[in-house]
């Protein structure tokens, strides 16, 4: 739905105390969305979590994997100024950074971070900054956190000041991964890092928690009046202010009447619930201290039944009035307080009460609410209407809403906010001293460095407005003398005849005009920044970056086959070719390919996203990427202990060494390598000790390569089920040029199983019923209408004939039409489906054969289901399809 369409009002009752009248709008009356414009202060960071807004307007960014960034605002340069030595597995890291209220006087920082070494532990530590130099021998310690390091996920780290109090989120740190699709609640023994109730729902725990303390000159702190438990600790942590949190990933404080403001990231799970499943994310707002339901409800207090993971059966919910913790691994107050419903809530699919939040996959997070009196005479601020209202975004999702709020602090309506920019996964946003708001995007890719991830500085123009600058180039990379066109057509002014200049800045050259053209004749990296300016003084900036002296090899890999699917019998035909520009000769040695089966295709993303090699042991790869051994042992280089290279020379060739390494990685010990002691892992399982202890033994194992040319059979899916993928990989690592470093290039086929599941469309507009108990254990879509459509992106459709469908005639009936790249597209398969009602929705379900037109090359596939004369009625519903193959494929 299009969010600037004005909604029908809709209301429904509540058992809240805190009941809306529920209804989400573009008001008519906003401000112009022209007058908002967005300036690019920063982009290429790594994985930005967090900023420190200094009293120069410098802003200091923190890097998960360590990275201590400064953005001088003076020089408009970015500066590396530190690396904090960090645990960065599962999600944590470098989290937190706040900037001291008497930041001017006494110099102080504090970062949240996981502590690198064998220490499972985070810590909140306090810093001097002055000018661009972090003291790390300032460093003072005020709280650290025990944490679990086995299991992923949730460590939340986020820090704010709000008078003189400092607050920390952290997240409940408990296996998210084997909850058999309920809450974590597992009360089997040994089982307490599966159990929320020992960590979130603990009141002598301090994870799943927002904390809040008061920091002292001395690096201590010391505990506020107010919070949720007695100074004591007679009854919790005296440092509780909220407790019942999964994952409060980001928070604010109202400046005015100390309302904490928060978003919790939902679990997933197969609970029915007013709204699909139990599995929403959250916007919270705390008046005061108290227990917010997690892990026993979510949203407007809906209960979670209690699963017995021994027997595997429901039992009865809890009331939210009177929550009891009796799990075993509970070490704090049985009792708990009453359960605080959330302000706003929202699942995976399309929520009733707040129509504008969208559909999929949600990370829910708040910002600061907007005093306009805080900014008194600031030209940047943003106008009255806004005043009061409290911005919400969602990091998947990627947007940001206005909410509005009565006197009383209680939720009236929501409304897009800025969507215009479309901003890339906002991870942090602060508003600065002189009114404008700053944005930080963590960028495209999760656990990476991407070139769109940033600083953006917003601000409102009540008169003038700023232009917009705009950079086209004709190309990035290439070979020095490099000749570049630049453009500024795309550049705008909202005001009528504005008369815009154009000035450029290309490493130390400077250009004017709207088009213009430079030479690099020398290598290096060279920043390109375009200046905007009208006639009353208005700026607009944008940047980027040429890289001259070398470019990347163009990769191929052709075949006569399929490039997505495999079949049983059946082998690939490959022929890879490799183009440098520089590179006179392709040299083999720095060729490799590998062709591997990964039995759980959901693995390819992450693997390709990040580089690394497709091996058969990956499992092992990632194990130890989310462990604590990275911190004693590099790759190649002897750290606290030997590299992972020297074990694996150490024991080539010894057949007993896997059962011996993975004992030594579970019990630990000395003596082997020295003196240091190996620390022991008893919560690791002996088969994962093995996969871990496989990949480092692999380490020194030269990869069988594949010749440039050549036929593969496709037979190690066979008895493996549905879940796997072939990957054939190509890759080129050229000798650089002009002292510009190598670049790997890569190219790669993956082929996955032809049997899809509907439900895992990459986009559309139709509905999905989870698996249960009710519909037999499968899952498919339905509320299909005529027009409705879902997409499946990049298949290949060459020596495909038939597409089968597995369909239920539950509706009016209608037609499947399968479209190439759009809704619009050349119909290259339609079948047409009868209309009707079933009686067993478990069973009744038929299988139907679709001609197809073979293709070549991928496509967008769009499966366009129409039927005119069915107005809103539902046509049928869909379980699955299968690609079947010509004669001999």
């Amino acid at each position: 739905m299009n969010a600037f369409l004005l909604l029908t009002t809709l209301w429904f009752s509540f058992t809240s105390q805190r009941s809306p009248q529920l209804w989400s709008e573009q008001r008519t009356d906003a401000p112009d969305s022209s007058r908002f414009t967005a300036m690019q202060l920063v982009q290429g960071l790594d994985e930005p979590m967090g900023m420190g807004i200094l009293p120069n307007n410098n802003v200091l960014i923190v890097e998960r994997k360590g990275g201590v960034r400064l953005y001088d605002a003076e020089l408009k340069q970015l500066k590396t100024i530190a690396h904090i030595n960090v645990f960065s597995g599962i999600e944590d890291g470098l989290l937190g950074v706040a900037v001291d209220p008497d930041y001017a006087q006494n110099n102080w920082v504090y970062l949240y971070y996981g502590v690198g070494g064998e220490k499972w532990v985070s810590q909140l530590a306090r810093y001097e900054l002055k000018g661009d130099q972090l003291s790390q021998a300032s460093k003072k310690v005020l709280l650290e956190i025990p944490t679990q390091r086995k299991y992923c996920c949730h460590s939340a780290g986020y820090l704010t000041f709000s008078k003189g109090l400092l607050y920390l989120s952290t997240g409940d740190n408990t296996n998210a991964e084997e909850i058999e699709g309920h809450n974590p609640t597992d009360e089997r023994p040994g089982r307490e890092l599966s159990d929320d109730q020992a960590s979130t729902a603990n009141s002598k725990d301090l994870r799943g928690k927002i904390l809040r303390i008061k920091p002292e000159p001395d690096g201590t702190y010391s505990i506020p009046d107010g919070n949720l438990f007695p100074k004591d600790g007679s009854k919790g942590r005296p440092e509780i202010y909220v407790m019942g949190c999964r994952n409060p990933f980001r928070l604010s404080v109202d400046p005015k009447n100390g309302y904490v403001y928060w978003g919790d990231v939902g679990p997933d799970t197969n609970v029915p619930a007013e709204e699909g499943t139990l599995s929403y994310d959250e916007i919270n707002q705390a008046r005061k201290p108290g227990f917010f339901g997690y892990p026993y409800f979510l949203g407007n207090n809906e209960a979670f039944p209690k699963y017995d993971f021994a027997t595997k059966q429901e039992g009865p919910k809890q009331d939210p009035v009177h929550p009891v913790n009796n799990s075993p691994h509970n070490t704090g107050i049985r009792e708990l307080p009453a359960a605080q419903p959330a302000m706003i809530w929202y699942g995976k699919q399309a929520s009733k009460r707040f129509p504008l939040v969208g559909k999929g996959g949600a990370s829910a997070m708040a910002g600061p609410v907007y005093y306009r009196d805080q900014f008194a005479d600031n030209k940047n601020r943003l106008p009255d209407y806004y005043d009061g209202k409290l911005l919400i975004y969602d990091w998947i999702r990627r947007w940001m809403m206005a909410v509005t709020l009565d006197k009383n602090g209680n939720y009236v309506r929501m409304e897009p906010f800025l969507s215009h920019l479309k901003l890339i996964a906002p991870m942090d946003m602060q508003f600065n001293r002189d009114g404008s708001l700053y944005i930080l995007a963590y960028g495209t890719n999760w656990f990476a460095n991407n070139t769109d991830a940033g600083l953006i500085r917003v601000n409102y123009s009540e008169g003038n407005r700023n232009p917009i600058a705009d950079i086209r180039i004709d190309k990035h990379y290439g070979a020095a003398p490099m000749t570049i066109a630049l453009s500024a057509a795309g550049s705008k002014d909202y005001d009528s005849g504005d008369q815009l200049r154009y000035s450029w800045q290309i490493g130390s050259e400077k250009r004017t005009g709207k088009e213009v053209s430079a030479t690099i004749n020398k290598p290096g990296v060279y920043p390109v920044t375009l200046t905007v300016t009208d006639q009353h003084g208005g700026q607009g900036l944008s940047t980027t970056t040429l890289h001259v002296g070398n470019t990347p090899s163009q990769i191929s890999i052709t075949t006569n086959g399929n490039r997505s699917f495999y079949w049983d019998n059946t082998r690939l035909n490959y022929q890879i070719s490799i183009k440098d520009p520089e590179d006179k000769i392709i040299d083999p040695a720095r060729t490799t390919t590998s062709f591997t089966y990964l039995p759980y295709g959901k693995d390819i993303a992450s693997v390709l996203s990040g580089g690394h090699t497709v091996t058969t042991h990956l499992q092992g790869e990632k194990l130890m990427a989310a462990s604590d051994c990275k911190a004693c042992h590099a790759l190649e280089k002897t750290s606290i202990g030997p590299s992972l290279k020297a074990i694996s020379a150490r024991y080539t060739g010894k057949t007993e060494a896997v059962d011996q390494l993975a004992q030594k990685v579970i019990k630990g010990g000395s003596g082997v390598w020295g003196n240091y002691n190996m620390s022991a892992h008893p919560d690791l399982s002996v088969q994962d000790a093995k996969e871990m202890v496989g990949y480092i033994l692999s380490l020194n194992q030269q990869e069988a390569k594949l010749p440039m040319q050549g036929t593969l059979a496709l037979n190690e899916h066979v008895g493996k089920g549905p879940e796997g993928a072939y990957v054939l990989v190509a890759s080129y690592k050229d000798e650089g040029a002009n002292g510009i470093e190598p670049i790997t290039s890569r190219e790669y086929i993956v082929l996955r199983n032809p049997l899809i599941q509907m439900e895992d469309n990459d986009r559309g507009n139709v509905g999905v019923v989870i698996a249960t108990a009710n519909t037999g254990f499968i899952s498919y879509i339905r509320k299909i209408y005529n027009n409705s459509f879902v997409v499946f992106d990049k298949l290949d459709l060459n020596q495909i004939s038939n597409i089968k469908y597995r369909v239920q005639s539950q509706g009016a009936g209608g037609r499947i039409e399968v479209r190439l790249d759009s809704t619009q597209g050349p119909v290259v398969s339609t079948i047409d489906i009868s209309g009707g009602k079933v009686q067993d929705m478990k069973t009744e379900w038929k299988d139907l054969l679709a001609p197809v037109k073979s293709t070549q090359g991928l496509h967008n596939l769009f499966f366009v289901f129409t039927n005119p004369d069915a107005a809103r009625k539902e046509l049928f519903h869909i379980d699955w399809m299968y690609f079947e193959p010509k004669a001999n494929p």
